[in-house]
């Protein structure tokens, strides 16, 4: 295994070395700056098809990006939703962070400004490129506080790699950089709601990728930064630290497209994570750092035919016990260490239009599974079903309904230690807790 990986990457840095990629004097003279509001979208969509490596490989492998070229991307998401629910400030809706600094009482409303994404993607020739994303969420920013403190309106780097392949030329391409790890099927057939299965799998992290895309068969390697990565990634560093000093963490995903007609296919694959987010002990808190890391893999598919209809399934599973699911203070100590799992099922319907404006409807149910029967943090559930208007192929505007039953968040889900922030034996985390509510908007990109 070791030796076929590094014969392909040795392969991959003869092809750059000797020239399959030449920049030519009116490549360099001919750069130009614009707008591909189609690729932005793309690109800059946050919840329906989250391998943006690959989407970049493959927009240039269609013709679509020319060498070159500098493309500025923008979108925003404003939105106003209302929602209920049958427990004190307890909203499990996972589109803003569940907390009650935000949202208390049984009945809470809000018109916002949700996010906003500024991009740049460009390509030297037809070989090298690259892509940056900055990104504005308050209402899922990890910083403290109100959605009006400054620490939840910062803006960050969201994404960014260079870019490094010609799949005309050679099957093989790499990236390095900050990026989505290629773990699973972690997009979704809503307009606007990620699915439970990406918020507690979905990685971002630093790393290097390097993928073989051919024969409808794609595989993807990508080394990890150690420690508490950004999201869902976490490997313990020397002495049971998060000090990210190690390429110590890995992802590999392998699938496969089966094409039938001109428009329809399925695709099947599978995934493995080094190490994911639930490797913490008793008590949790998410970016601490792991005595021992806690692999996980999934499987997924998804069916597309006729270009409308779509069905998507997938599961998602730790090898291990995550420890800190055990609290040893009475009475919660009789829920054991569980494992956490996810799974996914979607089906997306879009109706045959005679304009530019596409209309979709779909269903969604997702969970996470983190503690035994009957334990306060056992599940959270979500059910989302969603209208949308998709206008140019580059902006929607979109209607959802949604229901949560159960609230866990991650941070002290099975309870903290030894008073701070609840007193012990006792935990934020209700199994019967629900939620539902309607949320209206739009994502405009350009």
């Amino acid at each position: 295994m070791k030796k076929a990986l590094l014969l392909t990457c040795l392969l991959f840095i003869v092809n750059i070395i000797t020239g399959f990629g030449q920049v030519t004097s009116d490549s360099v003279k001919n750069k130009t700056i614009g707008f591909n509001s189609e690729f932005s979208y793309k690109m800059l969509d946050p919840n329906e098809d989250l391998r943006k490596v690959n989407i970049f490989i493959t927009e240039r492998q269609k013709g679509n990006i020319k060498s070159g070229t500098v493309l500025i991307g923008s979108s925003l998401i404003a939105l106003g939703d209302y929602q209920v629910s049958n427990t004190d400030s307890k909203f499990g809706y996972l589109m803003r962070h569940p907390t009650g600094n935000n949202q208390i009482g049984t009945e809470v409303s809000e018109a916002v400004v949700h996010s906003f994404q500024l991009s740049v993607s460009g390509t030297v020739n037809n070989w090298l490129a690259a892509h940056a994303e900055l990104l504005y969420n308050p209402q899922q920013s990890f910083g403290t506080g109100l959605i009006t403190d400054l620490e939840r309106n910062q803006i960050q780097l969201r994404k960014g790699f260079i870019l490094v392949g010609d799949l005309d030329k050679f099957p093989v391409y790499g990236a390095i950089g900050k990026m989505d790890a290629p773990f699973g099927q972690m997009g979704t057939v809503s307009p606007f709601t990620n699915s439970t299965m990406w918020h507690a799998f979905g990685g971002l992290g630093y790393g290097a990728q390097i993928g073989f895309k051919k024969w409808n068969v794609h595989a993807t390697v990508m080394a990890v930064q150690g420690g508490a990565q950004f999201r869902a990634m976490n490997t313990p560093v020397g002495d049971s630290t998060n000090v990210p000093s190690k390429l110590n963490n890995v992802v590999v995903d392998i699938n496969y497209k089966v094409g039938f007609g001109s428009n329809s296919s399925f695709i099947f694959g599978g995934s493995y994570l080094h190490g994911s987010a639930y490797c913490h002990e008793f008590p949790v808190f998410h970016f601490d750092p792991c005595n021992e890391n806690n692999p996980a893999w999934t499987a997924y598919g998804r069916l597309l035919v006729n270009d409308r209809f779509t069905i998507k399934g997938g599961f998602a599973k730790t090898v291990n016990l995550w420890p800190g699911t055990h609290n040893p203070t009475p009475p919660l100590d009789v829920y054991a260490a569980s494992k956490v799992s996810s799974k996914d099922i979607g089906v997306k319907y879009t109706f045959k239009n005679t304009s530019r404006v596409k209309h979709s409807v779909s269903a969604e149910f997702s969970d996470f599974i983190a503690g035994p029967d009957g334990a306060p943090w056992e599940r959270q559930n979500q059910i989302v079903l969603g209208y949308s208007a998709l206008i140019n192929n580059s902006s929607k505007l979109f209607l959802e309904l949604f229901r949560t039953d159960g609230y866990v968040p991650l941070n002290w889900i099975s309870g903290s230690a030894p008073y701070a922030p609840f007193p012990p034996g006792e935990t934020h985390s209700v199994r019967n807790a629900f939620s539902h509510g309607v949320v209206v908007g739009g994502q405009l990109t350009f």
